[in-house]
């Protein structure tokens, strides 16, 4: 099965992965306790949320994807006091929520008073600086070649009378500044009761709320729910020259998909012979036990992930790339686990070369061909695919 994502510049397919088990996304669901509370913030409380991470929107969970155009919209309404829709809040400890909806509209109004616009030709380069830093820096903001000044772009209101917003930016916004900042828009508060040390509603919510508009990914959900010292380092090393090349895009993916086939190869590798479908709620649960993992476990991970890129760096840039010319989640996960297994086990790193024939041999074997091609989720074919790896991988 493959998939096109829309980059900066172009469309295309990059990767691919067999048909997924048919019974993929139908898990059981919970019945849960939640408690969901309105609340009104007025603008500049919202504004000091994000600035001091009470309100979180970890790692551009998703691309802030909305023009100048549609985000002027949402501050006239603010500021001529038309209602805006609400936004809804998890409460993942006190004083610290992540955004479950409505990142587009917190982000506009973060933006129109920095009075700073991201340009959508750089959005793909955003999220890799933000990635780095775990912020956008100062130099970067008021960078031209990266933001833009926030004027408000509104529609002429009659041919020929234009609207006396246009134009109009956080500081030239004179008496009605005030008035702006003391708007206020309903937050719901989201707190999960039961079932205890399971966070699964939050992503049943997003999903739910976002299903009537552009949905969010698995992962692009992942991100805002189980953000940790273990995704920052998976965000770093998704940014390397030497697994850019293996991947054969020069960035990274705006839906996260590459970050999604890193973060298999770890939970595979760590957790495989716990492995039960669905895919989904595997990679929820080890993305959740991650955040526990210290910063000793984190930095063991990224060297171990290291060494594993400098075993690849004798083979072909396509050297994880199927016969259809993309990227195989299956391949590259079944050697990862097979290259890395042994040394995991020992806390060791890599050592060595892969074997390139080694590979070309394991991506023609009957066996793993079978286990990649259909139901490539279901327990018995994973459980193939990296007995196969593990046999047939050579290192020199």
């Amino acid at each position: 099965m493959a998939r096109k994502i829309k980059e900066s510049t172009e469309e295309r397919v990059w990767w691919e992965e067999g048909q997924a088990d048919s019974k993929e996304d139908d898990y059981p669901i919970d019945e849960y306790d939640i408690i969901a509370s309105p609340n009104d913030f007025n603008v500049s409380t919202l504004f000091n949320f994000i600035e001091s991470g009470v309100v979180k929107i970890p790692g551009f969970q998703r691309n802030y994807v909305w023009d100048t155009k549609r985000a002027s919209k949402l501050i006239e309404s603010i500021i001529i006091g038309l209602p805006v829709p609400q936004i809804f809040l998890y409460e993942e400890a006190r004083n610290r929520f992540l955004v479950i909806d409505g990142q587009q509209r917190l982000m506009s109004i973060y933006y129109f008073i920095k009075q700073r616009f991201p340009r959508k030709e750089k959005s793909g380069m955003l999220r890799q600086i933000f990635d780095e830093h775990g912020s956008i820096p100062d130099e970067i903001l008021h960078n031209d070649d990266y933001f833009s000044k926030f004027n408000l772009q509104l529609p002429e209101k009659l041919p020929n009378q234009p609207n006396k917003f246009h134009g109009l930016n956080y500081s030239t916004l004179g008496e009605l500044q005030t008035s702006f900042d003391l708007r206020t828009i309903r937050n719901v508060i989201v707190k999960q009761v039961s079932p205890r040390n399971d966070e699964s509603s939050i992503y049943e919510i997003f999903n739910r709320l976002n299903s009537g508009g552009t949905n969010l990914t698995p992962q692009e959900t992942r991100r805002c729910m189980y953000d940790s010292k273990f995704y920052e380092m998976i965000y770093l090393v998704n940014t390397m020259e030497q697994w850019r090349r293996l991947v054969g895009i020069p960035y990274p993916d705006l839906h996260m998909k590459d970050v999604e086939i890193l973060l298999r190869g770890f939970a595979m590798l760590q957790d495989g012979d716990k492995y039960n479908p669905s895919m989904v709620k595997f990679l929820n649960v080890f993305s959740k036990r991650a955040k526990g993992f210290g910063k000793e476990t984190v930095t063991y991970l990224r060297s171990l992930f290291e060494s594993f890129l400098a075993s690849c760096s004798d083979l072909q840039s396509d050297a994880f790339h199927s016969t259809a010319k993309r990227f195989s989640i299956t391949i590259y996960e079944s050697v990862f686990c097979a290259v890395c297994g042994d040394p995991y086990t020992k806390n060791q790193s890599v050592s060595g070369k892969i074997v390139a024939q080694s590979l070309s041999d394991l991506k023609k074997d009957k066996e793993f061909l079978r286990a990649s091609q259909r139901h490539t989720t279901d327990k018995v074919n994973v459980e193939l695919r990296l007995s196969r790896a593990r046999e047939l991988i050579r290192m020199n």
